[in-house]
C-alpha cells in the first residue's frame, strides 16, 4: 500500500502504513457484526414490532458512527507514522562533544620512586582511575612503555575493561628497560581511527628519552590532528630513585655500576612536543599528581574546541494534527451513538 503524502510532508516511519490493512479488516468486522445483529433481530420481530419494542439508532446513524470510527483509526495510524514538515522546521546548531583519549604511561623502574606517595606508578594509576570518571562517554585507550611500547587497551567506550587493564600495569608489563617516548607516541597515534572529533594523548613520564626521536613522533601526531597533553614527573635537575622492599620494608637506592641511578626529567622535550601539537605541558615535578585538574583545565577545553558542530533542520512535527483528528472523530462517534430514539 502506498501513501500519497501532503505537500512538503515527510513520514518518519513509512513502513507503518501497512497497519491500515488491519484497520480495514477491523472496520469490515464491525460492519459484519452490525449487519448480523440486525439480521438476527429481524428473525424474531417484524419491522413494526422492532420500532415499537427496540431502542436503537437508525441505519444511517450506525453508518455515520462506523465511518467516524474508521476515520479515528486511520488518523491514529497516520500519527504513528510520524508525519513531519521540513519546510516549516527550525534550523539549529547542534554540538556533539566526542573524544578519543589514549593514556601513554611510563612503566620504567624509575616509576617506583617514592618522591610521590606511595610511588610514582601507583599514584599515576590512582589518578588515571579518577580521571576516567570525568571522561564518561568518551573512548579510552592505554599504552604502556619503557624500552618498548605495548597496547594494553585499544580505544574502547567500555571503561570497566579499561580499568581492568589499568589495574594490571606494573614495571613488569614491559620487559625491556629504558624510556622510549617516541615509540610510545607513534604507537598511540596509530591507534586513532580516522574521522572528526578530539584526539588526545595524555603522556605521563618521568625520564629522559633514549634515542626514539620524540619530536618526530610529535610531528606525526600533529599531522594526524592529535593533541598531546604531556605530564612530567620528577625533577629536571635529577634525583636518585629510592624504593621500598615490600617484604622487608627496607628502603634502598637503585644502583647501576655501583652508582645511584639518577632520574632526570627532560621537561624541555616534553614541552616542545606538547606545543608542537597544540596541546599542553604540565610539569608535575615531585608534587602530587592531580589528573582531575588536568582534565578540567586542559583536556575538556580541547574537547569542547573540537566538538562536532553542524547546522541541521529540526522538522516540525505534524502528528499532533492526526491525534486531534482521531480525538474529534471518536467524540463524534460517541455523540452519534448516544442517540436513544427509536428507529423510524
Amino acid at each position: 500500500m502506498d501513501l500519497v503524502p501532503w505537500p512538503d510532508w515527510d513520514w518518519l516511519h513509512r513502513d507503518r502504513v501497512h497497519l491500515l490493512w488491519g484497520v480495514l479488516a477491523l472496520v469490515a468486522g464491525l460492519a459484519v457484526l452490525e449487519w448480523q445483529r440486525r439480521d438476527a433481530l429481524g428473525r424474531f420481530l417484524s419491522p413494526i414490532m422492532q420500532r415499537r419494542l427496540v431502542t436503537r439508532p437508525s441505519a444511517t446513524r450506525t453508518a455515520v458512527r462506523l465511518a467516524l470510527v474508521t476515520v479515528a483509526l486511520f488518523a491514529c495510524v497516520l500519527a504513528l507514522m510520524r508525519p513531519r514538515s521540513e519546510a516549516s522546521g527550525e534550523t539549529v546548531l547542534s554540538s556533539r562533544v566526542a573524544a578519543d583519549v589514549v593514556i601513554v604511561l611510563d612503566v620504567s623502574k624509575s616509576m617506583l620512586a617514592e618522591d610521590v606517595a606511595p610511588n610514582r606508578l601507583a599514584r599515576a594509576r590512582a589518578e588515571i582511575a579518577g580521571m576516567v570518571k570525568q571522561l564518561a562517554g568518551q573512548r579510552l585507550g592505554l599504552v604502556a612503555f619503557a624500552g618498548r611500547a605495548v597496547t594494553l587497551c585499544p580505544l574502547t567506550p567500555d571503561h570497566a575493561f579499561f580499568n581492568l587493564a589499568l589495574r594490571g600495569v606494573d614495571t613488569r608489563t614491559v620487559s625491556r628497560g629504558g624510556t622510549r617516548i617516541g615509540d610510545a607516541v607513534r604507537l598511540a597515534v596509530r591507534s586513532f581511527p580516522t574521522g572528526r572529533g578530539a584526539k588526545l594523548i595524555v603522556l605521563i613520564t618521568d625520564g629522559e628519552d633514549h634515542e626514539s626521536d620524540p619530536l618526530a613522533a610529535a610531528g606525526l601526531a600533529k599531522a594526524e590532528d592529535v593533541r598531546i597533553i604531556a605530564v612530567g614527573l620528577g625533577s629536571e635537575e635529577g634525583s636518585p630513585i629510592t624504593v621500598t622492599d615490600p617484604r622487608t620494608g627496607a628502603r634502598t637506592q637503585v644502583m647501576h655500576d655501583d652508582r645511584p641511578v639518577i632520574s632526570r626529567l627532560d621537561g624541555d622535550t616534553l614541552r616542545r612536543m606538547a606545543l608542537l601539537t597544540g596541546g599542553a605541558y604540565v610539569p608535575a615535578g615531585t608534587s602530587a599528581l592531580d589528573l582531575e585538574s588536568i582534565v578540567r583545565e586542559h583536556i575538556k577545553p580541547i574537547m569542547r574546541a573540537e566538538a562536532d558542530r553542524t547546522l541541521r533542520v529540526v522538522p516540525a512535527e505534524r502528528y499532533p494534527w492526526m491525534v486531534a483528528l482521531a480525538l474529534a472523530a471518536l467524540l463524534g462517534a460517541l455523540a452519534v451513538g448516544a442517540y436513544t430514539g427509536r428507529e423510524s
